[in-house]
C-alpha cells in the first residue's frame, strides 16, 4: 500500500469522474505536456516490473486523488511510494534546500521553483504527469446576466469590470500557499497589463490588481479545501462595495478539474458556468521531479507508468485532469472547450514573483484580521509554552524562510491574541502596518508573545464564546476585512461552559458572525473529537500538530487567512 507521510489535514473523498471517456486530443495539448527538463530517458511503457524500490515524494495536497491509482502502482511493481504532502511554498524551501528526506517532489507547477538557481539545479529530471488550466467557474444565474453562457470573448478585464461594481465576488486560494491562487495572480496581473512578454515590474498595475482583488471574499490554503467550502457554505465572508452582506459567492477561480468535479458532483442541479478568458491562462502540468539520482530507476518507472495511455485515460476520468500523452483523447463532455486559450506570460525573475506575491499580501487583496484564542493552562508549562512563543515570534518576523517570509503577519493586518485557562485572561488587539521584522507592530506582537503567562485549568468553550462575541463586534465594525479564529490547546476543557452551550450561543449569532471560520490545532493532550467539532460547526478545519510541529501547522493556517 501506498505511505502516506506528514498529513495534517483530513483526506477527502475520492470523486470518480465519468468512466469510458473517449474522443478527440485537445489541439495543441501534446507540444505543452510532453517531458521537459533533464530529458531523461523515457520509461518503458507498460508492464512495469523489476526489483522492488521505494520513492518518497514531497507533494501538493491536491494530489491524494491519486492514491488510488499509486497503490496499484505499487501493487504491480512493488515499489512504494511514501507521499508526504506540503504546500507550495515550504516545497520550495525544501526542493532548494536539498531535503535528504525526499526523492521527489509532485506539485502543480514548478515554474515558481525554476525562477532561482537553487531551484532549478536541485531537480535531475521532470516528467509532464496531466494538466489542468486555472479558470472561472461562475453561478449560472450571473453568467446569464452578464452575457458570458458560450460566449469565447469574455476577458479578464471584463471580469475584472464585473467585480469592480460589486456584481461578482468570487473565491481563491491564497497565492503565498496554493499554485491555484499563484496562477490566478500571475495571470491576472499579465492580462491586465496587456503584455505577451514576462512580466516585469513596470508592467504591473496596482490600482486594478487591487480593484480586483477586493472582490475576492474567501481564501483558502488549498484548491481542495476552497471547493469544499465553496459548495458547502456558498456565503461570503466580507462585504465589497456594492454587494449584499451574506450574499451567494458569486464565483470560483481554480483548476478546471476541481470545477469540473464540483459540476457534476455537488452542484449538478445548477452547475458553474467555466469561462476560459480569451486573453490567456495558466495551465499547471504536474511535474513529477527527480531530485535524487539514486532513485531514477523508481522514478522512471512511476513516470512511464503514469504517461501509459491506459493509466492517462484513468487519471482525467478520475480526476478531471487532461492527459498529456500523444494518442489519449478526452471525451467532449465534461469539459466545455477542447482547445484553451493561450497561456499567459509568466514572470521572467523571482524578484516580479516575490514583488507580485509581497503585493497581494499587502495591498491588493481585502485586509484581515486574525483571532488567536490561545490555551495557557498549566499543561503548557515548559516546552510547550516555550514553542508557542517561538511560533509566535516566527509569524511576526523571525522565521526568515521563504516560507516563513510570506506567512509572516501582513500589512494593514489585525492580530488580536485570547488568552485562557480556566477563563478568558487577556485581548491583545494589534494593527500590522509594516511587514518587515522589527517594525512596530511586529514588536509587539513579539513581547506580547515573551510575556505570556501560565494560569490554572482550561475553558476551551467559555474561550471560544469570548471569541465569538469578539468576532462579531469586530465584524460589524469592519465588515470589509477577512475575519478569522484559530484556537490552539493541549488540553482537553474541564472548566467553564460546555460544548452545548458554546454551540447554543454560536448559533444564535448573526450570520456575519458564523461566517467566521475557526481554525483548531490540535496540541499536546488535546481531545481530537472537541477540536473537529469546533472546526466543523465553524465551518474551518482541524490542524494537528503532533504529526507535524506547532510552528508548520500555524504556517499552513496562514494560507486560510
Amino acid at each position: 500500500m501506498i505511505q502516506r507521510g506528514r498529513v495534517n489535514r483530513r483526506g477527502r473523498a475520492i470523486r470518480r469522474g465519468a468512466a469510458g471517456l473517449a474522443a478527440l486530443l485537445v489541439a495543441g495539448v501534446v507540444a505543452t505536456a510532453c517531458s521537459g527538463g533533464g530529458g531523461g530517458d523515457p520509461a518503458p511503457a507498460g508492464r512495469p516490473g523489476g526489483s522492488p524500490g521505494a520513492l518518497r515524494v514531497l507533494a501538493g495536497s491536491e494530489l491524494r486523488d491519486l492514491e488510488p491509482l499509486l497503490d496499484e502502482f505499487h501493487e504491480r511493481t512493488g515499489i512504494e511510494i511514501t507521499m508526504e504532502y506540503t504546500g507550495t511554498l515550504d516545497g520550495v524551501d525544501r526542493i532548494a534546500a536539498r531535503d535528504p528526506a525526499v526523492d521527489a517532489a509532485w506539485f502543480a507547477s514548478d515554474r515558481y521553483l525554476r525562477l532561482a538557481p537553487e531551484g532549478r539545479n536541485a531537480v535531475i529530471d521532470r516528467t509532464t504527469t496531466m494538466m489542468s488550466p486555472v479558470v472561472i467557474g461562475v453561478r449560472p444565474e450571473l453568467a446569464r446576466r452578464f452575457g458570458w453562457v458560450g460566449n469565447p470573448s469574455v476577458t479578464w478585464a471584463d471580469i475584472a469590470a464585473k467585480v469592480s461594481t460589486g456584481e461578482l465576488t468570487y473565491a481563491m486560494t491564497n497565492p503565498s500557499a496554493s499554485n491555484s491562487g499563484f496562477s490566478a495572480l500571475v495571470g491576472v496581473a499579465a492580462a491586465l497589463a496587456g503584455t505577451s512578454d514576462a512580466l516585469t515590474l513596470d508592467d504591473i498595475r496596482p490600482a486594478e490588481l487591487t480593484a480586483f482583488f477586493g472582490g475576492q471574499v474567501l481564501t483558502a490554503g488549498s484548491s481542495a479545501w476552497l471547493t469544499d467550502a465553496f459548495a458547502t457554505t456558498g456565503a461570503q465572508t466580507g462585504t465589497p462595495p456594492g454587494a449584499q452582506p451574506g450574499a451567494r459567492i458569486g464565483a470560483m477561480i481554480n483548476y478546471e478539474s476541481e470545477l469540473l468535479a464540483l459540476n457534476t458532483g455537488r452542484l449538478r442541479s445548477a452547475p458553474l458556468t467555466l469561462v476560459y478568458p480569451r486573453d490567456g491562462i495558466i495551465t499547471a502540468d504536474y511535474p513529477l521531479q527527480l531530485l535524487r539520482g539514486e532513485r531514477r530507476t523508481e522514478y522512471e518507472r512511476l513516470a512511464g507508468w503514469l504517461r501509459t495511455p491506459e493509466v492517462q485515460r484513468r487519471v482525467t476520468a478520475l480526476t478531471h485532469r487532461r492527459p498529456v500523452t500523444p494518442g489519449v483523447r478526452i471525451d467532449p463532455a465534461p469539459w466545455p472547450v477542447r482547445a484553451l486559450p493561450a497561456e499567459l506570460p509568466f514572470p521572467a525573475t523571482r524578484a516580479v514573483a516575490d514583488h507580485l506575491l509581497s503585493s497581494y499580501l499587502d495591498e491588493y487583496r481585502r485586509p484581515s484580521h486574525a483571532i488567536f484564542v490561545l490555551d495557557v493552562s498549566p499543561s503548557m508549562e515548559g516546552e510547550r509554552l516555550a514553542l508557542l512563543r517561538a511560533t509566535l515570534k516566527g509569524l511576526a518576523g523571525t522565521d526568515d524562510s521563504l516560507s516563513g517570509r510570506f506567512t509572516r503577519f501582513r500589512g494593514r493586518e489585525r492580530v488580536t491574541l485570547i488568552t485562557f485557562s480556566g477563563a478568558v485572561h487577556d485581548t491583545l488587539e494589534f494593527t500590522v502596518d509594516d511587514p518587515e521584522p522589527g517594525s512596530a507592530g511586529l514588536a509587539a506582537i513579539s513581547a506580547a508573545a515573551d510575556g505570556l503567562t501560565l494560569g490554572s485549568g482550561t475553558a476551551i468553550y467559555t474561550a471560544m464564546t469570548s471569541a465569538y462575541s469578539y468576532a462579531e463586534t469586530a465584524v460589524r465594525r469592519e465588515p470589509d476585512f477577512l475575519t478569522s479564529i484559530v484556537l490552539m490547546t493541549d488540553g482537553e476543557n474541564n472548566q467553564g461552559v460546555d460544548a452545548e452551550a458554546f454551540h447554543t450561543s454560536y448559533a444564535g449569532r448573526s450570520e456575519a458572525a458564523r461566517a467566521v471560520r475557526t481554525f483548531t490545532v490540535v496540541f499536546g493532550d488535546a481531545r481530537v473529537e472537541e477540536m473537529r467539532d469546533i472546526a466543523e460547526w465553524t465551518g474551518g478545519e482541524m490542524f494537528d500538530a503532533r504529526s507535524s510541529s506547532l510552528p508548520e501547522a500555524f504556517r499552513e493556517i496562514r494560507g486560510y487567512q
